[in-house]
């Protein structure tokens, strides 16, 4: 029997609605930041149905494939359950969704996936090689380097598989898939679509410093150090916590 998005509480529906208009929104930022051309590319965002957590009764909003940037209105999103199955929409689904649910369904913590094709990113996945982490705000951002996922065909989870094997050892919110491109994760859709942009900054910029010569790393205990005050301190929704440290 078929589930379609009839078959959930209101507050779900509601859940829904307000998620189709975040996740529309968040797409436009990949053309703004020139993460994406013509249809490549998707933002994701689960919807969380048990009043008690993430699990695998969750559904995900997510673009429907082959569509244009300017086509993604909230009404144009598609729901899918996290076997990738359409719950609601009359377009097919983004080819990726199958690799978004299997991370939903492996990672309950995450709550944004998103995928692009960003250039640079790219050429580092192309060359199956981590971008080193050789710069504050990589330290900051992705705790350490930003690692290489396996290669994986599109079409079924296998991508899927290989962001969570890669990215469940790593503090990083982002993997370069082999010969692919990059996936981003983070607590919500915003936090992915962040990290994507940063993973792009990021890779460009170590490139061209590798035109000019060896970039140097930075030594471990500094990208821990950067990385923890970063991740608890700053910003401003950590005032309190600024203002101890500068105390202690």
């Amino acid at each position: 029997m078929t589930t379609t998005l009839a078959d959930y509480p209101a507050s779900v529906q509601e859940q829904v609605a307000r998620t189709r208009e975040v996740v529309a929104r968040l797409h436009a930022e990949l053309p703004r930041w020139g993460l994406v051309v013509w249809t490549a590319g998707n933002v994701s965002q689960r919807v969380v149905v048990d009043p008690a957590g993430p699990s695998t009764r969750d559904l995900l909003v997510i673009k429907p494939s082959g569509v244009t940037y300017d086509e993604l209105t909230p009404e144009a999103m598609v729901v899918c359950d996290l076997d990738g199955a359409l719950v609601d929409g009359d377009r097919s689904p983004s080819s990726d969704t199958a690799a978004h649910a299997y991370v939903y369904t492996h990672m309950p913590e995450i709550g944004g996936v998103v995928h692009t094709h960003s250039t640079y990113a790219t050429a580092w996945a192309a060359r199956a090689e981590p971008v080193p982490c050789c710069l504050t705000m990589m330290a900051d951002e992705f705790g350490g380097d930003i690692p290489i996922g396996p290669f994986a065909l599109i079409g079924d989870d296998s991508i899927g598989r290989g962001i969570v094997e890669t990215l469940r050892e790593s503090r990083s919110p982002a993997v370069l898939m082999r010969n692919h491109g990059p996936f981003t994760i983070g607590k919500d859709a915003k936090a992915a679509v962040k990290a994507a942009v940063m993973v792009e900054e990021v890779a460009r910029t170590v490139h061209i410093s590798r035109q000019l010569g060896e970039p140097l790393p930075i030594e471990q205990h500094h990208v821990d150090s950067l990385y923890a005050r970063y991740q608890n301190v700053y910003g401003q929704g950590n005032v309190a916590a600024a203002t101890k440290e500068e105390h202690a």
